[in-house]
């Protein structure tokens, strides 16, 4: 199943990609099943009644909707740095034994096709082409032989970081929370579309159509198993809440010279099997 969260008009609706096609409802429309997040909340079955609903809704003119971020306000974005081993190489740090978590905040959220925003503070926006695992079932202290029952779906994640921010100081938490930094989509895809843990799925990052990052998510140091363990050790995880598991090699502060997005910019990331989540650069506008 896969699912979007749009705008058409003034009203926020829900659509299920099929051969590619939309078809979907706005919150106005008699038959719209809810939210996502709502439909995670109510349970498995509720995802499957809800794509059952949407698969015989009208079509969808893509020219005519706007899309959101699958969830708009999850309760919690947390994110893991360092998690590939050849990233680490070309960052200042040491390579962890412990997963390096730090929050994202749903104000920088952004869906597929809109803007991500360069500060008016800084020039160093960078990208990173993330997975994105999306909790279904909540739950503590997960063994890791359950874990992968508690995974709804996966998505796409452009978890721009605004680095001289980033490097302030030794927490991170500022430079990865600037609003409109993170670009999440473009779709849900339910976790019985990919293969376990979505292992094996190639990753692909393009500023401006050329290559910039390429990276396989079976090399993950720790993977969709340990994350959801080891995180759900000191917190309780809860439906539509997300887990953004790290970055392959590439990233533009680490070359020579620095590469970093600029307004008029377009970087994409592309993951097996989830699709494309596009996204140009703009400049923060100035105050009013």
């Amino acid at each position: 199943m896969r699912f979007v969260h749009f705008v058409e008009g003034t009203s926020k609706g829900l659509g299920v990609e099929l051969a590619g096609s939309l078809r979907g409802l706005t919150e106005q429309e008699h038959g719209y099943p809810g939210s996502l997040h709502d439909l995670l909340n109510a349970g498995p079955g509720a995802l499957k009644d809800a794509h059952d609903r949407l698969s015989d809704a009208r079509l969808l003119d893509v020219s005519k909707i706007r899309f959101l971020p699958p969830i708009e306000r999850p309760a919690k974005i947390v994110c893991v740095g360092l998690n590939y081993a050849e990233h680490t190489k070309e960052s200042p740090y040491e390579q962890p034994s412990y997963p390096s978590f730090f929050p994202r905040f749903s104000s920088t959220l952004v869906g597929h096709g809109e803007a991500i925003i360069r500060p008016r503070v800084s020039e160093e926006l960078d990208f990173e082409g993330e997975l994105v695992v999306i909790i279904g079932t909540g739950g503590r202290h997960i063994p890791k032989e359950r874990a992968l029952e508690h995974v709804a779906g996966y998505a796409i994640f452009n978890e721009a970081s605004v680095r001289d921010y980033q490097f302030k100081s030794p927490q991170w938490t500022i430079g990865k929370n600037f609003d409109g930094t993170g670009a999440f989509g473009p779709a849900f895809v339910s976790a019985d579309e990919l293969p376990p843990g979505a292992s094996g799925l190639k990753l692909v990052t393009r500023l401006n159509g050329a290559i910039v990052q390429q990276g396989n998510t079976a090399d993950m140091i720790f993977n969709v198993v340990d994350l959801i363990s080891i995180l759900s050790e000191a917190v309780t995880l809860e439906p539509g809440d997300l887990i953004v598991t790290g970055t392959p090699a590439g990233i533009g502060w680490a070359r020579n010279p620095k590469l970093f997005m600029k307004p008029g910019d377009l970087c994409t990331v592309e993951i097996e099997g989830l699709g494309t989540l596009s996204n140009l650069i703009a400049d923060e506008h100035p105050p009013s």
